[in-house]
């Protein structure tokens, strides 16, 4: 089991930021053409971004372990055991993503703090 580096992590992140910034801006686009045709309450462009950011991750990584960003790199989500993760460790792993400190825990805790709180890691695949 061997663990993936931090250049490789900064990939992911990039890669799946892009991803998750061009479906959110799709969404928020799709709903204003309802609010602006149809009367519809307009929302602020967060709330789709850091929605997208929650249902994106846990999708791909409840479904294969992987985002795009991990099949780009070939390597993958497993728990401390090299098990596929439960839904719950998932679900944990993708709303700690939500907080600004999540990154900031890397020095400390040797990785970014939804996977130590998760129990989880990434490693080659």
């Amino acid at each position: 089991m061997q663990k993936v580096g931090d250049g490789t992590r900064a990939l992911h992140f990039f890669i799946d930021t892009i991803v998750i910034t061009i479906l959110a801006m799709l969404l928020f686009r799709w709903r204003n053409w309802y609010v602006m045709y149809w009367g519809a309450e307009p929302y602020n462009f967060g709330w789709f971004f850091f929605s997208t950011v929650f249902t994106y991750y846990f999708i791909f990584e409840s479904v294969s372990s992987k985002t795009l960003g991990k099949m780009f790199t070939r390597s993958k989500v497993v728990s401390i055991t090299g098990q596929k993760p439960s839904i719950v460790a998932i679900l944990w792993r993708s709303l700690l993503r939500l907080t600004v400190i999540d990154l900031f825990f890397g020095p400390f805790l040797d990785g970014p703090l939804h996977d130590y709180a998760s129990k989880t890691t990434v490693i080659e695949d």
